[in-house]
């Protein structure tokens, strides 16, 4: 009994070991599937963190070119013959077009080794002949960031050729045309914030301040970044020169121009347009990103869910998880852009700018990655608020180039001599830098 009981004893430890190593070898496997996972994380993270380094790097690239484009011409754009034109659209390849608007065709093409987007008039009427130098006129003396920036034209045959936006119109992915993903609700804070920035920078361009009159989300454009320029200022009203800031109001006899349900209430009535114009019709698209939804009825929808706390049942899910409390001020914003009278409606510029970048910053996801390396300045080492492009090709923080070539002229980079010291404003890289900080980009501890 006892030798029994001393083998029991003897196999129960024997059977304990082996649950031992057993859980250990459990253990081990769960841990070595969880170091796996944790490789394939990181490697996914630095795939993907290359991905973006080469496409930044590519946007970089583009845009330097086309900043080249316009520093080369040495004027306010560029002038094609129609033989370019034909070349750069495979002579107007059905595949090539974009689309067709009330005024004309839109083309992708591709010309200096850069892709454009080329518009072709309908006609040869007075009208469209009207509209082409009309936005001739305005887009080649003003540059911003969030406008769309002209870069040549063929006048004899009324072509205008734009900076090519890679993502189409806002509403083409509000719609998600073609499959396209929804533009998260973040993005869509900072694009009403830079539609609202180019339009109180048109109401205050000199001598004439410029009223858009078709500001809608056909066009507004975006680009691989999803950052929005406004287009189509064919239809813009240059102001009275004599008129003031509080009273730019202008009476337009002839028909109505613009589209329905973006219209101004008061211009629709009696044909008098004003820089409030552009507010009403801001609130509309301010009321579209916010709800992906049609403009008919998109007011009263909107209001009755804002009067019953109920706006989370009107905004679009596809966005993402919405802040309510922002949203809800979004919302509230965009109806008071909608006033039926233009007295009633915010300042453009001292409230709605205001409200609306304080909304962008107070949503914005930080960043968890320090800044692209062409958003540092590589005479500073830091990220740069006013981004120029000198004669090497390189952009540069203004204050720090102008310094650097008071003493000498060659390159920061390359050191080679420099041809001219030139200096162009790199709007591109402005905007891009402005947008990355609007998505919660820190630059780097000094």
């Amino acid at each position: 009994m006892e030798v029994e009981a001393q083998l029991s004893e003897i196999q129960a430890r024997v059977d304990k070991a082996n649950d031992d190593v057993q859980e250990q070898m459990a253990q081990r496997l769960l841990a070595e599937e969880a170091a796996t996972q944790l490789k394939d994380l990181v490697r996914a993270e630095v795939m993907q963190k290359n991905r973006l380094l080469a496409k930044a790097s590519k946007d970089a690239d583009r845009k330097a070119r086309l900043e080249k484009l316009l520093v080369l011409q040495g004027d306010s754009y560029s002038t094609f013959t129609w033989e370019e034109i034909d070349n750069a659209t495979a002579s107007f390849s059905e595949s090539l077009k974009i689309g067709t608007g009330s005024n004309g065709t839109v083309y992708k093409g591709h010309l200096n080794h850069l892709d454009v987007a080329i518009k072709v008039l309908h006609s040869n009427d007075s009208t469209s002949t009207k509209h082409f130098n009309q936005e001739l006129e305005v887009l080649s003396r003003i540059r911003h960031p969030h406008l769309l920036m002209l870069l040549g034209a063929c006048p004899d045959k009324g072509c205008l050729v734009y900076e090519y936006m890679e993502n189409g119109s806002l509403a083409d992915r509000l719609q998600r045309r073609k499959g396209t993903p929804a533009i998260p609700w973040v993005d869509r804070f900072r694009i009403a914030w830079e539609i609202a920035s180019a339009l109180v920078f048109l109401h205050s361009t000199k001598p004439s301040p410029i009223i858009h009159r078709d500001l809608k989300p056909e066009n507004v454009l975006l680009d691989s970044n999803l950052v929005s320029k406004i287009g189509d200022v064919g239809l813009s009203t240059l102001m009275p020169q004599k008129e003031t800031l509080s009273n730019r109001t202008v009476y337009k006899r002839t028909g109505l121009a613009g589209t329905l349900f973006y219209l101004d209430p008061e211009y629709q009535r009696s044909g008098q347009v004003s820089v409030k114009s552009d507010t009403y019709a801001l609130g509309m698209v301010i009321l579209e990103l916010l709800t992906a939804k049609s403009p008919i009825g998109l007011p009263e929808l909107v209001e009755r869910a804002v009067e019953d706390g109920q706006i989370t049942d009107v905004l679009d899910k596809s966005a993402g998880d919405w802040p309510v409390k922002e949203a809800h001020e979004l919302a509230q914003l965009g109806l008071k852009c909608l006033e039926m009278r233009s007295k009633d409606r915010p300042d453009l510029k001292s409230v709605v700018a205001v409200d609306l970048e304080r909304l962008k910053h107070s949503t914005a996801v930080p960043g968890l990655a320090g800044p692209p390396s062409h958003f540092m300045c590589p005479i500073l080492k830091k990220v740069m608020k006013n981004p120029c492009l000198a004669a090497d090709g390189y952009s540069y923080e203004h204050d720090a180039i102008v310094m650097w070539l008071c003493d000498q002229n060659t390159s920061p980079v390359t050191k080679a001599q420099l041809r001219d010291k030139k200096l162009v404003p790199n709007l591109s890289l402005m905007s891009a830098i402005a947008s990355w900080m609007a998505q919660g980009g820190r630059p780097l501890m000094e």
